[in-house]
């Protein structure tokens, strides 16, 4: 195992969630990663559909204490935007697809891939070629008897994320089907929020995993 996925588990461990912050801005990017980490929450992705993501990503990782969070991006479509997220120092590759070329280019650079699966065939097809964890996306059309029927077919070791209209509700539920860790959007950020309520919304959160 090398130190990066030791580095993941070790924060997986803390608290199996990753907080998305789809719509975060360069400016709030700073208060929203440090009211995250200051909550528990030190999984963080920001998806590249967001305004000028790589600056986010480079100005969190700017404002946190050294190995206090690992923060990577999502919505990562092509082997290109990758080297992109590398370049700005991230360390996570998330996708809401499965496309090998971004997985395989994500594991050359030394990156953890993260790609979205729907059916037993796209996680196998992730996990050959190389992928460190798979998220079931999207959650909302997965209930947890289905993933508790493809958990039951893949290998033991191969982690699985819920995304996709996670939170409170449901966070037992999808556990008990076999899930490892959540992928969390509106409910812990919305474009706008501040960090005040980035932060009351981490808390209640956490209070889902007995974290108070």
């Amino acid at each position: 195992m090398d130190n990066l996925t030791k580095e993941f588990r070790a924060h997986l461990a803390r608290l199996p969630v990753i907080a998305i912050l789809r719509g975060i801005t360069p400016a709030q990017a700073p208060d929203a990663a440090r009211a995250l980490v200051a909550c528990g929450i030190t999984l963080i992705e920001v998806p590249l559909n967001s305004p000028e993501p790589l600056v986010s990503l480079e100005v969190m990782q700017a404002a946190l204490p050294a190995a206090s969070a690992l923060i990577g991006a999502g919505t990562v479509l092509t082997p290109a935007e990758a080297m992109s997220v590398a370049a700005a120092g991230g360390r996570m590759i998330v996708s809401p697809n499965v496309d090998v070329r971004v997985i395989r280019e994500a594991k050359r650079l030394g990156l953890l891939s993260f790609p979205g699966v729907f059916t037993p065939s796209e996680a196998f097809q992730a996990l050959d070629a190389g992928a460190d964890a798979l998220k079931l996306f999207p959650c909302e059309m997965l209930p947890p008897a289905a993933v508790k029927a493809m958990r039951a077919v893949l290998p033991r070791e191969t982690l699985l994320f819920a995304v996709g209209g996670i939170g409170p509700h449901n966070i037992a539920a999808y556990h008990e089907a076999g899930v490892d860790g959540f992928g969390i959007g509106s409910a812990i950020y919305r474009p706008g929020d501040t960090a005040a309520e980035i932060a009351a919304k981490a808390r209640a959160l956490t209070a889902s995993f007995g974290i108070t």
